[in-house]
């Protein structure tokens, strides 16, 4: 990290106009509804641009993350937001990340050179003797595959009208898919698309924040969990539980729509059952490549062994209000 940059990072102030939501002391507080989500949410999200630094315009990208009860923590990425310019030439533990403490309705941080605000959809920051650094804007970012229609062919497993094709399959909010289903018609190899929304659950932490995941052939659990704004695990958004963890964090904020766009090859076997190639599978998350023909050694826990039949795709139950919309399979 440049030092200019680590003086300014470390200096930030963030104050918010606007009163703070005063969500429950407990992480059963859950929101499902971005409108009903309260002004911490509206403060949460990605902000991104470039600052002045010793007379260079350098960019950066911030993820500031609702914590619950008036708290933040902010991820500074240097190049840009991941996906966008951050190369992940930093590991994650040595990005800066700072947390505030929400005060008679300001976020504040203090430092001794810099301090930034966070209002009106902007990070704006000075130093101390008054010299405007910059400012950055709040982005929102979208899939480009989002709302990707199914091609000529594609079997449509779930278009918003009918949870039909789905044992256990629900809907919620008039027109989503609740997850803890599975579909009826089995597959081998394949490509599919999906789109997936995880809650907004301030106070809760780790696997109780949005948890659910994509079981390819019921066997090879891709996560679905709210992990904005952390280091990217195989535990967590885009992760291949215990074999593969994303390349990159591509995961949004809460409440935010995102997209798997998905290329498997299942395993093959001969005639006695004996397996002779694993199974391999390539994952755009929100248009970028987060697995990249990952090998897959063994089935993931949680639902089906391998196999060489054909098997369902299941949509994981947690316990959480994880919802999915525009599913659809093409068969090789």
């Amino acid at each position: 990290m440049p030092r200019p940059f680590a003086r300014l990072a470390l200096a930030a102030l963030l104050v918010a106009s606007a009163p703070l939501a005063l969500l429950a002391a407990d992480d059963s507080k859950t929101y499902t509804d971005p409108k009903e989500a309260g002004p911490d949410y509206e403060l949460q999200g990605e902000y991104s641009g470039e600052f002045t630094i010793d007379g260079a315009e350098v960019k950066y990208g911030v993820q500031i993350i609702a914590l619950g009860d008036g708290t933040f923590e902010a991820v500074t990425y240097p190049g840009g937001l991941p996906g966008d310019g951050y190369s992940g030439s930093l590991p994650y533990e040595d990005l800066l990340k700072v947390e505030g403490k929400a005060n008679d309705g300001k976020l504040e941080f203090t430092g001794d050179e810099f301090s930034a605000i966070v209002a009106d959809g902007k990070i704006s920051v000075v130093a101390n003797d008054g010299t405007e650094i910059g400012s950055i804007d709040k982005v929102e970012r979208k899939s480009p595959t989002l709302g990707k229609k199914a091609p000529e062919g594609a079997i449509v497993l779930f278009d918003g009208t009918s949870a039909d094709k789905f044992e256990n399959g629900k809907l919620v909010q008039e027109d989503l898919l609740l997850a803890d289903c599975f579909s009826k018609e089995k597959f081998g190899d394949h490509t599919m698309h999906l789109e997936f929304r995880t809650p907004f659950k301030p106070e809760a932490r780790g696997q109780q924040r949005g948890n659910s995941g994509v079981y390819i052939q019921s066997r090879y659990e891709c996560q679905v969990l709210d992990s904005f704004g952390l280091s990217g695990e195989n535990n967590e958004c885009g992760g291949i539980y215990q074999l593969g963890k994303p390349k990159v964090n591509m995961c949004f904020p809460p409440l935010t729509w995102q997209t798997y766009d998905i290329d498997f090859t299942a395993a093959k076997y001969d005639g006695d059952g004996n397996k002779t190639e694993n199974a391999r599978v390539t994952i755009k998350h929100n248009g970028v490549v987060i697995q990249d023909d990952l090998e897959l050694l063994h089935a993931t826990p949680g639902r089906h062994k391998e196999g060489p039949e054909k098997d369902a795709l299941y949509l994981q139950g947690h316990g959480n209000p994880v919802v999915f919309r525009n599913i659809w399979v093409v068969e090789k």
